[in-house]
């Protein structure tokens, strides 16, 4: 792996939850919903096709991953899988559990409404489940 440097803004917005063998694993700090990112652990990328082939393979099995613990933990309705960039250039792809009536639905989650902040012992016990459920 060469060298990774997180985003800021990533940073501030999110929890660690771990690394898997290309991505790191954060939770988004909303518990509005439950919101995995995904950031291939290698400065300089702004898009998937910035990955070699072996690479965007793992990705995939990553987000497939990341989408299973996602839609059992939240028992979501429908999950919303995207790499847009267009706030953080670094490539990070969101995995986000929606239902029919949240919030935002059937709209996107992003600016709808001030972010709902997990409690300190919440967030502690999620991201250990999520530990276990990724196998991290």
């Amino acid at each position: 792996m060469t060298a990774f440097t997180l985003d800021p803004r990533l940073a501030a917005d999110t929890h660690l939850v771990g690394d898997l063998p290309l991505c790191r694993v954060l939770l988004m700090n909303d518990s509005t919903w439950t919101w995995l990112i995904l950031v291939p652990r290698k400065d300089g990328l702004a898009e998937i096709i910035d990955l070699d082939e072996t690479e965007r393979a793992i990705l995939m099995e990553e987000i497939a991953a990341a989408s299973t613990v996602v839609r059992n933990l939240a028992n979501a309705d429908k999950l919303n899988v995207a790499a847009l960039g267009n706030m953080v250039r670094q490539l990070h792809v969101h995995v986000i559990a929606r239902h029919v009536g949240d919030p935002a639905w059937p709209g996107p989650v992003w600016g709808r409404q001030p972010a709902v902040h997990y409690a300190p012992t919440t967030v502690v016990a999620l991201l250990a489940d999520l530990k276990t459920r990724l196998k991290l």
